[in-house]
Order: structure tokens, then sequence, then C-alpha cells
């Protein structure tokens, strides 16, 4: 890309210094942005393993003016980076461990019941590879794969 789509906008695929890729999407229409807590069904979080969180950040920062929000140690797992803007956090990033797959970008999708989620997608062919767990801060978590083996995961916000 980039790529025209007459009267919705303009995307690109794009893949940073690491490896991870991503797309990119700026909509026709300018439309103000808004930061507040995502809704059921919207994405929610986004979360980056890579080889070097601190260039992968430094390389999205300048991309898109990006902050950091916090780091938090991790014990064995290293540091965790939270990103956002404005102080709203969109996202983490840090180091895979080496039997974990080539850097990657893995999306959150907010949902009111993640227990039910994680059967939905067991019965739906899908499977559950690690949760429902929670995190750090009170969230829970289920990392997952649809039937066709692409990662989804899902995100239960404290209330």
């Amino acid at each position: 890309g980039p790529h025209e789509v007459p009267n919705v906008g303009c995307w690109s695929v794009i893949s940073d210094p690491h490896g991870a890729t991503t797309g990119l999407y700026e909509p026709e229409a300018k439309v103000p942005v808004e930061y507040r807590k995502p809704r059921r069904g919207e994405f929610s979080w986004h979360e980056l393993a890579t080889t070097d969180y601190k260039a992968a950040f430094d390389f999205y920062r300048a991309l898109f003016t990006w902050e950091k929000i916090n780091e938090s140690d991790m014990g064995e797992m290293g540091t965790y980076l939270e990103f956002g803007k404005k102080g709203v956090p969109f996202g983490g990033m840090f180091n895979r461990r080496p039997d974990m797959p080539p850097p990657n970008w893995l999306s959150y999708i907010r949902v009111e019941d993640l227990r039910g989620a994680a059967e939905s997608v067991k019965k739906l062919g899908g499977a559950v590879h690690q949760g429902p767990v929670e995190v750090p801060g009170g969230d829970m978590i289920a990392m997952c794969s649809d039937p066709q083996g692409a990662a989804v995961a899902f995100h239960m916000m404290k209330l």
C-alpha cells in the first residue's frame, strides 16, 4: 500500500523493524478522535510480543506519537511497557521468549463474560490457549484461536 478505497479511505499493511506486521487505516471522512473505555465487542487492548520492546516503542512512538504510560516488572517475563495517548492506555509491549512465535501483534476484544466467551470458542471449533486468567490491575484475559488457527484474544475489564 497505501491503497485507496473510494468513499471509504486509505489502508496499508506495514512491518516494523522486528518483523511484526500491522494494518493502518485512514478514513476518508475525518472524525474527531475520542479517547474512551472500549465498549463490548470493540478492540480493547493491543499487545506486541517483540525482540526489543524499547526499540519497538521508539518506532511506534515516532509513527503515532504514543506515550509511555507505565513500565512493569513481570519477573521472569521481563518488563511490560504500556503505551497510549493522553493518559489512556491502548496496549503493551514486551520482549517475547524464544519459544514464542515471531514478533507479532495480538488484539483483545472486550467481552462482559470471559468464561462464556472462552466456552463459545471451544463449542465453535476454536481453541483456548491461555486463560481465563487475571492480569495485573484486576482485568481478565483469554488467548484463543479460531477454527482456522488465527489468534484472537478476549478482555474482560474490571468493573
